[in-house]
C-alpha cells in the first residue's frame, strides 16, 4: 500500500510564565536593599551572657554523693555491729571458754609462795567464763600476798589463765614482837618459809605497825651500811649479827667476836671508814680491857670506848684517834 508522505503538524505546549500579584510583592522586596547586607544593623537575635543551669535531678550532685557515702559508712557500720554481736554472743556463751578446773590454771615463778595460796585468790574463778575473769583485780589480790612483789594474770583461749609471779627478795631478819620475819629492801615484812636456810644480819628497831614509808626509809639507811662495808669485796658486812635502826643518826651494828660481841656506834655516815678504824683497835682496847661492851665511833677524832660495867672500872674511857 503506497505509504501518504503528508506532513503532519503537531501542536506542543508553550510555557507560559504568570506573575500573580504576590509574586510582585515577593520580587519587590528581594529588589529592595536589604537588611542582612547592612554591617552597622542591630542584631535580631541575641545570645545569653551566662548559661542557665538546668537541674537534672531532686538533689544537687554533692550533696547525693555525700548521702551515698553516709549510707555506705551506716552499712559497712551495721555490717560490723552484727558481727560483734555474733562473736561476743559465742565468746560468752559457748561452754569451750569455761574454766573448768585448777589444771586450766597455769601458775609459774612460785618458791617461797604456796600454789595454795595462789589459788585462794584465784579459785572463785573456776566455772567462769574466760572472758569474765577481771585480770587487774586479781593482779592487785595477788600482789596483797607478803611474798609477792608482782603478778601478771594473763588469758590464754580458749579457757586457761597464766598467772606469773616474781617473788620478794629478802635482804635481812627483822625482830618484830620478839619474833623473827624476813624483811625485803623495801620494808616488807614476810613469814619465813619452810626449808629454807638464810643468813643475814638481824635488824631492830622496825615494827609492823609503823607504815610502810617509815619501814622503807630505814632499810634504805641498811642497804647503805651493807654496801659500803661489803664495798670492794671485803664482805664485812657477814661480821655483824645486828643491826640496830631504831635512831636514824647512830646506827648501831653488834660484830661477833670470839672473845665476846661488841656493839659499834657508827652514826649515820661514813660506816665503812669508821668500821676499818674499830677492825684496827679492837685488839688492843681487848688488851686493855678484859671484855669490851660498845666502842663509840660518831664522832670525829675520838673514841669513846666503853668497858662492862661489871668490871671495876664503871667509868667510860675516852681515847682520840
Amino acid at each position: 500500500m503506497p505509504r501518504n508522505d503528508a506532513q503532519i503538524k503537531v501542536e506542543l505546549p508553550t510555557r507560559v510564565d504568570v506573575a500573580s500579584a504576590g509574586d510582585h510583592e515577593l520580587v519587590s522586596e528581594f529588589d529592595g536593599p536589604s537588611s542582612l547586607a547592612e554591617p552597622n544593623s542591630e542584631p535580631q537575635f541575641r545570645r545569653a551572657d551566662r548559661r542557665v543551669s538546668v537541674r537534672k535531678g531532686a538533689l544537687p550532685k554533692k550533696t547525693a554523693g555525700r548521702i551515698r557515702l553516709a549510707l555506705l559508712v551506716l552499712a559497712v557500720l551495721s555490717a560490723g555491729a552484727l558481727a560483734y554481736g555474733s562473736v561476743y554472743r559465742y565468746g560468752t556463751r559457748n561452754w569451750r571458754f569455761r574454766i573448768e578446773s585448777s589444771d586450766d590454771i597455769n601458775i609459774s615463778g612460785l618458791q617461797k609462795v604456796s600454789r595454795t595460796q595462789v589459788m585462794e585468790v584465784l579459785g572463785g574463778d573456776i566455772g567462769r567464763n574466760v572472758f569474765f575473769v577481771p585480770l587487774e583485780q586479781r593482779k592487785k589480790q595477788l600482789e596483797q600476798i607478803p611474798w609477792v612483789q608482782s603478778a601478771t594474770v594473763m588469758r590464754l583461749l580458749p579457757n586457761h589463765l597464766a598467772v606469773e609471779i616474781q617473788e620478794r627478795t629478802p635482804v635481812a631478819f627483822a625482830r618484830v614482837h620478839n619474833a623473827v620475819q624476813l624483811v625485803d629492801a623495801h620494808g616488807v615484812l614476810m613469814d619465813m618459809p619452810r626449808r629454807t636456810h638464810f643468813s643475814f644480819p638481824v635488824i631492830l628497831g622496825i615494827s609492823d605497825s609503823d607504815p610502810l614509808s617509815t619501814r622503807s626509809a630505814q632499810m634504805k639507811i641498811y642497804g647503805r651500811l651493807i654496801g659500803e662495808l661489803d664495798a670492794g669485796g671485803t664482805r664485812y658486812s657477814t661480821d655483824l649479827s645486828e643491826v640496830d635502826l631504831s635512831d636514824p643518826d647512830d646506827i648501831k651494828v653488834t660484830v661477833t667476836d670470839p672473845d665476846g660481841a661488841v656493839l659499834v656506834h657508827l652514826g649515820n655516815e661514813q660506816f665503812l671508814d669508821r668500821f676499818k678504824i674499830y677492825l684496827s683497835h679492837v685488839a688492843g682496847w681487848r688488851q686493855q680491857f678484859q671484855r669490851l661492851e660498845s666502842v663509840d665511833l660518831r664522832f670525829d677524832g675520838q673514841i669513846i670506848v666503853n668497858p662492862d660495867e661489871t668490871l671495876a672500872d664503871k667509868s667510860p674511857r675516852a681515847k682520840h684517834r
